[in-house]
């Protein structure tokens, strides 16, 4: 049985099914799971979406947005416990490895429920029944539109669940200009268009909806913060959580500062080193054959694609900006010799 009949006999009938995504979500890990929550709910299932933290206010517009659940180990692990616990299906959306959903891991790793794994990351982890995953996809959003075709149900794609992987194709192709916006993107936009989504709308809602503090963030940022290597075709960015503070920055207001430092012309790598306290969370974007997949799960606990790749140290800011920079010799021939190309998939 093919794997697309595998998931239809699991949906012919109505489930309790589980959705959930990556750690802060952006726009292709909640429009996806929204849009296919939607889809799910239309069909008749019972879904519950829930993510591991919280995600930015430009993204709140989407439909079932007002549903769903932000886990919080203080104040609702019992509850979400139970919901998995209880889940016939369990779909893991963006992510590949169950470590990116921090404590939802081990619960959904124990689960009894039926683990389905739609994804376009490198490396997948093997713990799903089924699997969707295609890292040469350019978003999860593009699989979740293939799956919900693929089960005989285009037609069930309405503007709300159009614009909501709409945004999420729209952001994980940085607007289509990534070497990932392939022909079968294009048809899919244009499929989304015959289901009636308003493209100006959702890119204003995602890009046109800063706040002012998140602007003055950005400038000082880019003056004060931005550093050019240009021995190694890199930039970077480092950031304290002092400087978080004062300008008062939210979830999502760091969100897409490393294409700034990668915009630099000559530059082929960039990094973007931001302390959470708990952490330092770090962001790497290269363009042509520079491997950031491979330099993040060699050196910083992480992973992704090729060209977009996240990862972590528990070392302070200091500690983790000059053991980055003292990686960068032995990484030297490849990065002025790599081809220039377009900038990255997202992450």
């Amino acid at each position: 049985m093919s794997t697309i009949s595998a998931l239809q006999e699991l949906l012919a009938q109505p489930r309790q099914i589980f959705i959930t995504t990556h750690h802060k979500p952006d726009a292709d890990a909640l429009g996806s799971s929204l849009g296919l929550a939607g889809y799910l709910r239309k069909k008749g299932h019972h879904v519950t979406v829930v993510t591991p933290s919280d995600y930015p206010d430009f993204l709140a517009w989407m439909p079932g947005n007002e549903d769903v659940i932000v886990y919080d180990a203080r104040r609702n692990d019992a509850q979400v416990r139970e919901i998995i616990g209880t889940a016939e299906v369990i779909f893991c959306l963006d992510f590949s490895c169950l470590n990116r959903i921090n404590e939802l891991g081990s619960y959904i790793r124990n689960a009894p429920g039926t683990k389905v794994l739609i994804d376009h990351h490198l490396e997948p982890e093997n713990f799903a029944d089924l699997d969707f995953s295609n890292p040469k996809a350019a978003a999860t959003a593009e699989l979740v539109f293939e799956v919900i075709r693929d089960l005989g149900d285009q037609d069930m794609i309405d503007v709300g669940i159009g614009e909501s992987l709409y945004a999420g194709i729209m952001t994980d192709t940085g607007s289509f200009r990534h070497p990932s916006t392939s022909r079968n993107v294009h048809l899919i936009i244009a499929e989304l268009l015959d289901a009636g989504i308003d493209l100006s709308s959702v890119h204003r809602r995602i890009y046109d909806s800063h706040s002012e503090m998140r602007l003055r963030f950005l400038g000082f940022v880019l003056k004060d913060k931005l550093v050019v290597l240009p021995e190694y075709n890199t930039a970077y960015i480092a950031i304290t959580q002092d400087e978080l503070r004062q300008y008062q920055s939210k979830t999502g207001d760091t969100e897409g500062l490393v294409n700034f430092a990668l915009s630099i012309e000559g530059v082929v790598f960039a990094a973007v080193l931001i302390d959470r306290g708990q952490a330092i969370k770090i962001s790497f974007r290269s363009v042509g054959g520079f491997s950031v997949n491979e330099f993040a799960r060699q050196h910083f606990q992480g992973g992704g694609h090729l060209n977009a790749s996240g990862g972590i140290s528990y070392e302070s800011l200091d500690d983790t900006v000059q053991r980055f920079l003292s990686l960068l010799p032995q990484y030297q021939t490849k990065l002025v010799t790599a081809p220039l190309a377009v900038a990255p998939p997202a992450a």
